[in-house]
């Protein structure tokens, strides 16, 4: 089955029961385990821009191999995007989440004792394997759990958890660089996140396979023992439960554990998914879409996220005033993905991505023609709030743009360009900085631009529909 099929057939499916199933207990659980990966993914990307500095000044890496560094790191997350990010949607999602934990985990732990500068950057490229495709296997698998009518918000608040590690990387950053117990105190700081990784790797056994992708690779038994669990926890007395495509209620009552749809006994066919789906009606044209918007966003979210505290350097700011100010920037980083966890669902998705693009443009303007610490600190805080705002927005976004048979393939295969365009923004930006940070900050710019207009011209619309009727 290669398409989705007509909205009584849709009702009469694992996604049906998902969306008529109220938010609870189990979603709070879900929302939890799968929130703390995406805490110590974040730290890991973030700790580059603290320690990054701190290398530099110590003279363990120089601008050149700190740019190296970067871009290995990146280079490693294309390829773990490729290969688990298109591979979850063959091995699922729970398992793919728990097994880039684990390679995340033992390969950054490794870096934080690399005796060398080559050893440093070669071991980041693994851990950038582990790294790569967490986020695309959280978007999907939330997307894929939690029903539609919050699925950006849930999505949004992974980004909230994810994000809150950005001020704590730079509070860890501001109080171990400096020191050297037993070894130098950046170290510490990878080993930090490593052994956070480890510990949210153990809490994994909590965690269901996604009923969604179970079905969709004809293993219904599976995944109705989830579902006839869930439904049995949250459905205590009989409700009017039964819900439309777009989530309209239909007046049926059903009762725990009750199913409309002959549940146990209905057969589903694997579906047959093939990467060449995604350069065919209706997918080609999102497909593009991802691929420009992604190879353009990371030039102006990462070349402000892993460079800041090193465009301080540049203009003669001390490493530790450095670190001041990247940290009272960081503080704001929450409650971008925040505003989104609010207005996810009740702003379309697309335009909101549009908007926000467009202001991360002017304030990274403004922040590169800043020299007065108040002003810095300022456009800091803002672009920050803005770029974090973004990226929950597009997060949530990606993941509904595709069917279950494809969705990691789909999203992995556009979000592995936003790793490559990573990598070749560090070494571009490292060239560009030679000429000033307003310099750089221009290139940023455009960028952004060049994204709202993408998204603007090529986006489809996605709130308040049910993930089958996107792909139809």
């Amino acid at each position: 089955m290669n398409a989705a099929g007509s909205p009584q057939e849709l009702l009469s499916s694992v996604a049906a029961r998902i969306e008529r199933l109220p938010l609870g207990g189990f979603h709070r659980r879900f929302i939890a385990l799968v929130s703390l990966g995406n805490f110590f993914d974040l730290y890991d990307i973030f700790i580059v821009a603290y320690i990054g500095a701190a290398l530099q000044q110590s003279g363990f890496l120089s601008l050149r191999q700190f740019t190296f560094f970067v871009a290995s790191g990146f280079l490693g997350m294309f390829v773990g995007t490729v290969v688990f990010g298109m591979g979850s949607d063959r091995m699922g999602r729970r398992s793919a989440f728990i097994l880039l934990l684990l390679i995340y985990s033992v390969f950054t732990f490794a870096d934080a004792f690399a005796p060398s500068a080559n050893w440093l950057i070669a071991l980041r490229f693994f851990a950038g394997v582990g790294i790569g495709a967490e986020i695309v296997v959280i978007d999907t698998y939330v997307t894929e759990v939690v029903p539609g009518y919050a699925r950006g918000r849930y999505v949004a608040i992974t980004q909230v958890a994810g994000f809150c590690a950005v001020p704590v990387a730079a509070v860890l950053s501001r109080v171990l660089v400096p020191t050297h117990f037993l070894m130098s105190g950046w170290r510490w700081v990878m080993v930090m996140g490593a052994s956070g990784a480890l510990l949210t790797w153990w809490f994994r056994r909590r965690l269901p396979e996604s009923p969604r992708w179970l079905e969709s690779r004809g293993r219904v038994r599976e995944a109705d023992a989830i579902m006839s669990g869930l439904e049995n926890e949250s459905f205590s007395k009989p409700l009017r439960s039964d819900v439309g495509p777009c989530g309209s209620r239909q007046g049926k009552q059903v009762t725990s554990g009750q199913q409309e749809d002959g549940g146990r006994d209905r057969e589903v066919r694997a579906e047959r998914a093939s990467f060449w789906e995604l350069w065919r009606p209706p997918y080609l044209s999102r497909t593009v879409m991802l691929l420009i918007f992604q190879a353009l966003q990371t030039i102006g979210f990462y070349g402000f996220a892993n460079w800041a505290p090193t465009f301080l350097l540049k203009r003669g700011v001390s490493l530790l005033h450095s670190l001041e100010y990247t940290l009272l920037i960081a503080l704001v980083s929450p409650l971008g993905p925040l505003l989104a966890a609010f207005t996810s669902d009740r702003m379309e998705r697309k335009w909101t991505i549009v908007v926000l693009a467009l202001l991360v443009a002017g304030l990274g303007i403004g922040f590169g023609n800043s020299f007065a610490p108040v002003a810095v600190v300022g456009f800091g805080a803002l672009l920050t709030l803005a770029n974090y705002w973004f990226s929950a927005a597009f997060h949530a976004y990606q993941s509904e743009l595709f069917p279950t048979r494809l969705r990691a393939t789909g999203v992995g295969f556009t979000y592995s360009w936003s790793r490559l365009s990573a990598a070749f923004t560090s070494v571009l930006i490292g060239a560009v900085l030679v000429h000033g940070v307003p310099a750089v900050f221009a290139l940023l710019a455009v960028a952004m631009v060049l994204v709202a207009g993408v998204v603007g011209v090529m986006g489809p619309r996605t709130n308040g529909l049910v993930l089958e009727e996107i792909s139809r």
